[in-house]
């Protein structure tokens, strides 16, 4: 195997933008794999588990970037590099323009005084300094980095409550503030709903299941991850209450998170009953009777948080669309008796949490890389066994690869790999439209897809593929369009995170009782 390596010393590029930059590398002809990042230990892990480390790479330091080129067979990686280069150079603004690029907080504060939020997305490493600077110049924080200690989020959002700042993150993927969609929010109507959510999609998710039944939203607070686990004890989430709380835009306020610690769950449930606005919460496998103690309005599903949300509002609410039986009796009719199994394929971690426990709940075993008992844990490596639902977005699938909301290639190999099983009775996915994703998620797995059924075909049995495309009309791409797409190539396309895991739950049943 040929490689060509380079690299760029002291040349420091965020993560946001090397995700992008390496998607469109490997997108340029005569490229078999491209390898664009910072030149961290993890990322040199990564590269010699590639078999792609050479000694020149290994001696490079965090502040260097790397540029690692697999060529295809009759390629010259010489020529490959300088284009993926190219992809690096920043276009200097047009004349006129307002946009102005600055180094450091400090000097774009000095640019402009009325600045009031900072996005931070640097290394790891640095992210924390970072913030840390913002906030002691008065600014809130949405951390979109990852891989901070939890000592330093503990540090950083406590010093943001103490002087009535935001801190979102780290890992924070989604905001809308004051009608601005952060990082990879959706582009939805302006309303009443305000949401805090520790889960990027989920929150997605919620805002545009709120659009699609004609409500709209106030303000989304993000809080990271982590932010409802014991040891940071839903700092954020609980002054993101607060907030909507005090915000006259905002009539209801929806929480959403996958399964909280315990201990924190109480904390965040305090604070429903103090807010004097009514509160949806949406916890994955939350309790009801701890919801409702607390005054709050418990949600099954997000979709169900939506509803309840657009209808203690003041918009007019429409009829959510539901599981069509009929369509479901149908599908099943075409599987064999030997396809019993659901195979979830999801970019979208709470997505992915969504439908497996809608399985887990009915009693199914499912086997995943994000299963709570050890038991069913599965790796990015592992073959798939029984029902099996995998997020295509942790940690063990992205360790330096870009996000597959942003990247979905990750996810192709393994939809036409699972179509090889024929006790496969169906593939379930999700495609994720907004700001900073993928420009085009379906066309770009529809050979996949098209692949996974003629393996199925030729073996004499019909896959059924169903899949869910968050986003609004609003998006670009839009909706309709992609909806469109999916469904020309005979996939069955739902309205909803919470339908998709109805559907899927409805296919395990039938290989339950087969």
């Amino acid at each position: 195997m040929s490689v060509t390596a380079v690299i760029r010393k002291n040349s420091y590029f965020d993560s946001v933008s090397l995700m992008s930059i390496s998607t469109k590398a490997n997108g340029i002809d005569g490229v078999d794999q491209a390898f664009v990042a910072m030149a961290t230990e993890m990322n040199k892990a990564v590269l010699e588990n590639l078999g792609l480390l050479s000694d020149e790479l290994k001696a490079a330091t965090t502040s260097d970037l790397m540029i690692v080129v697999v060529p295809s067979e009759g390629a010259d990686g010489d020529e490959l590099v300088p284009l993926v280069e190219e992809l690096l150079v920043r276009k200097a603004p047009a004349a006129g323009s307002a946009e102005v690029s600055h180094r450091t907080i400090a000097s774009a504060l000095e640019e402009d005084a009325d600045i009031n939020l900072a996005v931070i997305a640097v290394n790891g490493a640095f992210a924390a300094r970072e913030a840390r600077k913002a906030l002691d110049a008065g600014l809130n924080v949405m951390m979109f980095s990852d891989n901070v200690a939890v000592e330093d989020e503990i540090a950083l959002k406590n010093l943001a409550h103490d002087n009535g700042l935001l801190m979102m993150g780290p890992d924070c993927g989604t905001a809308i503030l004051n009608g601005v969609a952060l990082c990879f929010g959706n582009a939805v109507r302006p309303g009443t709903v305000g949401i805090v959510a520790a889960s990027g999609t989920g929150s997605q998710e919620v805002s545009v299941q709120v659009h699609a039944l004609g409500g709209g939203v106030s303000q989304l607070i993000g809080t990271g991850g982590r932010d409802l686990s014991a040891e940071v004890g839903g700092v954020m989430m609980i002054d993101g209450i607060r907030a909507l709380a005090a915000d006259p835009g905002t009539e209801v306020i929806v929480l959403v998170s996958k399964p909280p610690a315990a201990e924190t769950e109480a904390k965040v449930l305090a604070e429903v009953a103090n807010a004097g606005k009514p509160v949806v919460v949406y916890f994955i496998g939350g309790s009801r009777d701890a919801v409702l103690a607390a005054g709050g309005h418990f949600a099954a599903s997000s979709a169900d948080a939506a509803r309840q949300a657009v209808e203690l509002s003041s918009a007019a609410a429409s009829a959510p669309e539901t599981l069509d039986a009929g369509q479901v009796d149908a599908v099943l009719a075409r599987l064999t008796p030997e396809q019993v199994n659901v195979r979830g394929l999801f970019c979208g971690g709470t997505l992915c949490d969504e439908s497996m426990y809608a399985l887990l709940n009915d009693g199914h075993e499912v086997f995943s890389n994000i299963q709570k008992n050890p038991a069913f844990q599965i790796g990015a490596a592992d073959s798939s066994r029984g029902h099996t639902f995998l997020d295509f977005g942790d940690d063990e699938f992205t360790n330096g690869r870009p996000h597959p909301m942003i990247d979905p290639s990750n996810r192709l190999a393994r939809i036409v790999e699972e179509a090889k099983d024929p006790s496969v009775a169906a593939l379930v996915m999700d495609f994720v439209l907004g700001f900073g994703a993928h420009e085009d998620p379906a066309g770009v797995t529809l050979p996949a897809i098209r692949e996974a059924q003629r393996i199925a075909q030729e073996d004499g049995r019909h896959l059924e593929i169903i899949a869910y495309v968050l986003g609004t009309e609003l998006d670009t791409p839009g909706l309709d369009a992609q909806r469109k797409a999916l469904a020309g190539a005979g996939v069955t396309v739902t309205s909803s995170s919470t339908v998709t895991g109805e559907f899927a739950r409805a296919i395990a049943r039938k290989g339950a009782a087969a």
